[in-house]
């Protein structure tokens, strides 16, 4: 498994070479690409210098040991055994994560689509609810967050909000988000203090570049009307908002944020490119639709994958069997608790599957 490994460690120091050379330096573009392929190759270069380093710290334990005459040192000897089996074992099972197929949209930035969906007021106020959970994460992570498109309801809820959020590793840990998500609590608009249970359908696409994805213009209809929000809300005089129009897959993006036509149309751009390249990942994973199901983070966003009870305090993740009873800390930002459980389970499913082919 690890005969490559020797290769890792000789580009590494070759791009660590590169990041030194003038002509690499000079040049904003290639200094960026050089960069970024050094700190893909480094945690794996890094991991097994270590790894490689548990054999010396053995070999010097052994010899210790096998001289009668430091009998003095054989205690500490042991010791240092132990510890370089014992980082040995750890280590190899850090290479053979760091081996997995990485997930190429992995470093991307994201659009997160949220919409309301069963429990018609309830829902688009927990759909907001969600907006705030992911803006506190970014918040956090030092992500930065920008509302795409959002059409809010009388009492503050969002039917549908759309939000790109940028920062490094954003899709790596969000693309688990996308699903179904259920709260169980009493609504606002509930009189009877009766606990009810609504849905919200959360979509999470890797933002793609216009060269990613090319739009026929021909095949586009684009539309424009007067924007219009809850209480009178974003309504403007001039036909601002924007309405894109797919016409060979039927997909429609809608966008009245910004005052400026132009910047509406950028945006609904941005999103149905977004959209299609989405799709046409879906289109290849259901042609290996055995590998698909063995991964948590890529299941149908028709399935329920998480439930917020307020009764209870609980968050539940259905996907890995995870309960936590911190749904404050949750729903205030703390996500890492969900995620990062997710993304190990994703991991010993992959190392499972790698290790039976």
């Amino acid at each position: 498994m690890f005969e490559n490994l020797d290769i890792f460690e000789k580009r590494y120091e070759e791009l660590g070479r590169r990041l030194y050379d003038p002509a690499v330096v000079s040049s904003p573009n290639l200094y960026r690409d050089t960069m970024k392929q050094y700190k893909n190759v480094e945690p794996v270069a890094l991991a097994y210098r270590k790894y490689k380093k548990t054999f010396d710290d053995e070999d010097d334990a052994l010899s210790v040991l096998e001289d009668s005459s430091a009998r003095d040192l054989h205690k500490m000897a042991e010791e240092e055994l132990a510890s370089a089996r014992a980082d040995r074992a750890k280590l190899t099972e850090d290479l053979k994560i760091l081996l997995l197929p990485k997930d190429p949209n992995d470093e991307r930035n994201v659009i997160v689509e949220i919409r309301g969906g069963a429990g018609g007021e309830e829902a688009a106020l927990f759909a907001a609810v969600l907006f705030r959970m992911y803006s506190m994460y970014a918040q956090r992570r030092g992500w930065k967050v920008e509302i795409l498109n959002a059409n809010e309801t009388e009492l503050g809820g969002f039917k549908e909000i759309s939000f790109m959020i940028s920062g490094e590793g954003a899709y790596s840990r969000l693309k688990y988000e996308s699903g179904v998500h259920r709260v169980q609590r009493v609504p606002e608009t509930e009189q009877q203090g009766r606990i009810h249970t609504s849905t919200a359908t959360v979509a999470v696409l890797p933002e793609v570049d216009d060269v990613e994805v090319e739009l026929n213009p021909k095949d586009l209809r684009i539309d424009t009307y007067r924007s219009s929000g809850a209480g009178g809300q974003h309504i403007n005089k001039t036909s601002s908002a924007i309405r894109v129009t797919h016409i060979p897959t039927g997909l429609v993006v809608e966008c009245q944020d910004e005052r400026s036509q132009y910047k509406n149309k950028d945006r609904a751009l941005k999103i149905l490119r977004s959209r299609l390249y989405d799709m046409k990942q879906k289109e290849q994973d259901d042609k290996v639709a055995e590998a698909r199901r063995s991964q948590v983070g890529t299941g149908d966003r028709s399935e329920r994958i998480r439930t917020y009870n307020y009764p209870q305090g609980r968050v539940t993740d259905h996907r890995i069997g995870l309960t936590l009873y911190r749904l404050d800390d949750v729903l205030n930002g703390s996500l890492d608790a969900v995620i990062d459980p997710l993304i190990a389970a994703d991991r010993a499913e992959k190392l499972k599957n790698a290790e039976t082919v």
